[in-house]
């Protein structure tokens, strides 16, 4: 039997790099409301971290990509690492929304490197199948993170107040730090590392862009991902404010669609053997845009509750699963040495979507519920659209 060209210690490491952002990101949703009381502003002004986090993935991301190619993956890593932890920290003792604001910015500054950084290194160690497969095992392992985060969060909650949960995120992002210290070895040897200054950096993201092999999947990949962001951004909101579901129950129905896509990326692994990356992109986006369809009807039909809100969210969610990967691979397919600024401009690209609904949410004159389904249905047919132009 051959050998895996990775270990499974190292494979846990690049996971415990990207739960960061899921954590980071899910841990303290359902705190939103409690945080809006005890810093004396509307649950929608405190939801205003969530895209302000997802700013910082955005063009963090853009910085590491040049950097992490520069210089190899272990330097910028730990520099990321420690801005994370330093931001955590200050989380824990903000007093004031624009604080807040500012270190869950910085926060996500640092803790964006953990992401560049994982996929690159699949990329330096593998390629075609061996690679799909190590990012639908990457998934399926980060997708717990999801699954875990607003029940850890939820916890908290029940023992202590919303600045406990920060205080988590500074133990999380030190223990990431540690663990990377002493089993991620470096994965770009100087031989391979492509020199950068301000303006080759700028040069390379232009020309990535003008690389349909990459762009395509990647804006896809971003709108896709995006259906995803818009309902994190207005998860909260529409049901612990309008649904009046519980603390505990909010936490255990996001839960439940994070686990399905934990569920969905380990089919994708098997099916990866056998399939190709293009195949099971198409079959999952198609899936995707069946299930904001749906959405968009109970919004339209007033059939909004639970159990039909639930349902549709389940399989938009799940899919991701099928999406994230599968895109990964076709965009990262013909990088070479620029793999990290490849990986950084598609990883800013997922973010910035949801950066971008975060804020439109907040300026569409319907209720959350339509406005949300809207930009998901726009989302959706777009990035499906692109899909379908791919060339296998």
């Amino acid at each position: 039997m051959q050998k895996k060209p990775y270990t499974t210690t190292w494979l846990c490491v690049l996971a415990t790099l990207t739960a960061l952002g899921p954590f980071s990101i899910d841990m303290y949703l359902s705190a939103l409301p409690s945080m809006a009381k005890d810093l004396h502003v509307t649950t929608t002004s405190i939801a205003s971290t969530l895209p302000a986090y997802f700013m910082g993935l955005a063009f963090g991301q853009l910085i590491y990509g040049p950097l992490t190619d520069h210089f190899g993956r272990r330097k910028p890593l730990f520099i990321g690492l420690a801005l994370y932890i330093l931001a955590s920290l200050v989380c824990v003792f903000a007093t004031q929304l624009e604080v807040l604001i500012i270190a869950r910015v910085a926060q996500a500054l640092g803790g964006c490197v953990g992401v560049v950084v994982a996929r690159s290194a699949i990329r330096d160690r593998l390629e075609g199948a061996e690679a799909a497969q190590a990012f639908s095992s990457l998934m399926a392992v980060q997708g717990l993170a999801p699954v875990l985060a607003p029940l850890f969060g939820s916890l908290v909650l029940a023992y202590f107040d919303w600045r406990a949960i920060f205080g988590f995120l500074f133990a999380l992002g030190a223990i990431a730090f540690i663990f990377s210290w002493f089993q991620f070895p470096e994965t770009l040897p100087a031989s391979r590392r492509k020199k950068h200054t301000f303006s080759s950096a700028i040069k390379g993201y232009i020309e990535l862009i003008q690389d349909s092999r990459f762009i395509i999947p990647s804006v896809a990949s971003g709108l896709l991902m995006g259906l995803m962001f818009t309902y994190i951004n207005s998860a909260s909101e529409l049901f612990i404010d309008q649904l009046h579901t519980s603390t505990a129950l909010f936490s255990i129905l996001f839960s439940v669609n994070a686990f399905g896509l934990v569920i969905v990326a380990n089919i994708n692994r098997i099916l990866s053997k056998k399939h190709a990356p293009l195949q099971l992109l198409k079959f999952g986006g198609t899936i995707q845009l069946v299930a904001t369809l749906f959405l968009l009807a109970i919004a339209f039909l007033g059939q909004v509750s639970i159990i039909t809100l639930m349902f549709g969210l389940f399989f938009m969610v799940a899919c991701v699963g099928f999406v994230a990967p599968n895109a990964t691979v076709l965009a990262l397919a013909s990088q070479g040495q620029r793999a990290g600024q490849a990986s950084a401009l598609l990883g800013a690209l997922q973010f910035f979507f949801g950066l971008i609904s975060g804020v439109v949410l907040t300026v569409l004159p319907l209720d959350l519920m339509h406005n949300m389904t809207l930009i998901m249905l726009v989302y959706c047919m777009v990035g499906v659209l692109l899909i379908w132009k791919i060339r296998g």
